[in-house]
Order: C-alpha cells, then structure tokens, then sequence
C-alpha cells in the first residue's frame, strides 16, 4: 500500500483557503446542519448520475464536491480528517466481509 498523506494537505490548504476567501466561517458556512444538508444535497446529485447513467465525468466532478464539503466539515468541526480517514481504515482492515442480498458487505456484523 503507497502512503501518499501529503496529497491530503494541498487538498486541505486549497480548501482552507476556499473558507478563507468567502468568510464561511463568518458567514454561517461552517454551521454543521448547513454542512450536513450541503452533504446531503451532493449526495442526491451522486445518485442522479448514477441512476440516470451520467458519464463518468459528471460522477467524477459530483464526488468531488462531496470531497471538498467533507473537507471543509472537518475544517468547520475542528478535527484532523486524514487521521480518521486512517484510523477508520485500520478498524475496516480487521472486520470480515459476507455476502447480505447477494452483495458483498465489511461491516461489524452484530451476530458474531
């Protein structure tokens, strides 16, 4: 596994300053429920590409809105997102995978 962390800092100065330059955190655009619908509202856009087959471009520039706003929330929230994006990843690489509705599934499987 190649641990490129440092792309993570250019991602998180460029969006640093995107907060910066439009005052969010002034301007209300760090409140979390106003993240949370931001969120929300990308995610549904992720679906319509996928649901209505879009091209991978337009998929492609969607998830990378969501990116940007989860970025930012960790900004707005004040925590270190490449570290729990780390640390989630470590707990993942322990948990067993099953086949639920005849698709692959990693959770913490509440029957074990």
């Amino acid at each position: 596994m190649v641990d490129d962390r440092g792309h993570y800092d250019r991602m998180l100065a460029a969006v640093q300053a995107f907060h910066n330059k439009h005052r969010l955190r002034e301007q209300g655009g760090e409140d979390m429920p106003y993240r949370v619908a931001l969120m929300a509202e990308e995610l549904g856009e992720i679906s319509a590409c996928v649901t209505k087959g879009k091209a991978t471009e337009a998929l492609a520039e969607e998830c990378a809105d969501l990116l940007i706003l989860l970025i930012g929330t960790a900004i707005a929230g004040d925590f270190k997102l490449d570290n729990a994006f780390w640390a989630k990843m470590d707990t993942l690489a322990q948990r067993k995978s099953r086949i639920v509705d005849g698709r692959i599934r990693v959770s913490e499987f509440r029957d074990e």
